[in-house]
């Protein structure tokens, strides 16, 4: 694909398969990734087009099949921010968190980065999407998770007690809410939980690809 492209640019999806020699399989990984909204126009016509298109025989090679653009509804925001997770892991949309922003200001849920501006054992309500969570075997029991907002990660300290006590959470949730302190060392901030919260049932769905326990 980046052989060919360098060449010169796809007109449309049938192109690009025909060109760079994709497969079926290999086309729908792009559609699901959206990257073929701007061959198409959006993620649900990429997979309407990836359906349809044939490889020709020597005698046909270069002739293209007209049909009638269906019309498909774009996915909203939220749909392609949903979609983005689900096949890739991330997006380049809005982050997840700036979506739901304003209900967690209105909880007095703190941003990642106004961590900063917090003094050493201050009390803090943090949340975002769960990126990493980890327990090393010389940690004692301490599980590590970081959270992920449109303003940068949080590194939370959840105690062996805690972590018992609230472990459907610790290991389950995908979009998390911490109540705790903040913990200063030199540069390094961290949040010392006290207090968990699942906020799963506020992404609708989106499947977020954490790297648990590595």
């Amino acid at each position: 694909l980046m052989r060919v492209r360098d060449h010169q640019g796809f007109r449309n999806v049938q192109e690009l398969a025909t060109r760079a020699m994709l497969n079926r399989g290999e086309l729908g990984a792009l559609a699901a990734a959206d990257a073929l909204s701007k061959l198409s126009g959006h993620r649900h016509l990429a997979r309407w087009q990836v359906a349809g298109v044939t490889h020709q025989d020597d005698l046909l090679a270069g002739s293209e099949v007209r049909e009638a653009t269906p019309m498909l509804r774009a996915p909203n925001e939220a749909e392609d921010v949903v979609a983005d997770y689900r096949h890739t892991g991330l997006t380049l949309n809005r982050h997840p968190m700036a979506m739901l922003r304003s209900l967690f200001r209105e909880q007095q849920f703190m941003t990642a980065a106004a961590l900063a501006t917090l003094d050493n054992d201050a009390p803090v309500l943090v949340s975002g999407v769960v990126v990493t969570r980890q327990r090393p075997g010389s940690a004692g029991g301490v599980t590590f998770v970081t959270l992920e907002d449109e303003t940068g990660y949080a590194n939370i300290v959840v105690w062996k007690d805690l972590a018992a006590r609230q472990r459907t959470t610790v290991v389950g949730a995908r979009l998390m809410g911490v109540k705790g302190k903040v913990q200063k060392q030199g540069k390094v901030i961290h949040v010392v939980a006290s207090e968990l919260f699942d906020y799963n049932g506020l992404l609708n769905g989106l499947v977020s690809q954490s790297r648990d326990f590595h």
